[in-house]
């Protein structure tokens, strides 16, 4: 039997995978354009990659505009910037935890910079907006970048100070990184695994 794999972003075709040939011990075979294949190490390590956070609303919508990025590696939605260790979705969701929802970005210096990432998140969602993006009320919504180390907040200043130069009331905050925790399953690759697509986040051009 042969199953055609097909992109879950585009829907383009990818290849097939083959069933009941009995050629492998599992009894299933990949075809699979080279193109469309990215191999990744399985333990990255830590000196050879980037890590930037952000927080701009549903982290599903940051998520979502970030994973199709050049030369990022993954995305992990969680929380941060809370008072309340290893919260769930539903206390982030009170407003009462102090949280923030972001996404946590690796990513490879080689093939992208913090630089590039940071103005598309401030691209990606409305950085004037206080208290919640799009028809997402809430603290927990806020905008906001957590700084790793003083050279991602330098830039951070910078960028904004662009946007503010340009006119805009950017409201978003600039905040040295506390821990991050993950979110619950379900909320990883959430766009990807539904076929469905951001309803508050959208690109607008602005550096």
């Amino acid at each position: 039997m042969r199953t055609e794999i097909e992109c879950a972003n585009c829907g383009a075709h990818l290849g097939h995978v083959f069933t009941g040939e009995r050629f492998t011990a599992k009894n299933v075979r990949h075809c699979v354009n080279s193109v469309s294949l990215d191999f990744v190490p399985s333990q990255l390590d830590p000196g050879r990659y980037g890590t930037a956070i952000f927080a701009g609303g549903c982290f599903w919508g940051v998520e979502y505009f970030l994973q199709k990025s050049s030369g990022v590696i993954s995305v992990t939605s969680g929380f941060i910037g809370g008072h309340v260790r290893h919260p769930s979705y539903k206390e982030v969701c009170t407003g009462k935890t102090g949280h923030a929802e972001a996404v946590k970005i690796i990513y490879d210096p080689d093939k992208t910079s913090y630089d590039k990432l940071l103005r598309l998140f401030l691209e990606i969602h409305d950085p004037t907006q206080i208290g919640g993006q799009g028809p997402d009320l809430g603290d927990q919504y806020r905008s906001e970048i957590f700084y790793l180390n003083e050279e991602q907040k330098k830039i951070a200043d910078k960028d904004i100070s662009i946007l503010k130069g340009k006119g805009l009331k950017v409201a978003t905050a600039v905040t040295k990184a506390s821990e991050f925790y993950v979110a619950e399953d379900y909320h990883q690759d959430y766009y990807f695994r539904n076929g469905k697509i951001p309803y508050c986040h959208a690109y607008t051009k602005r550096f």
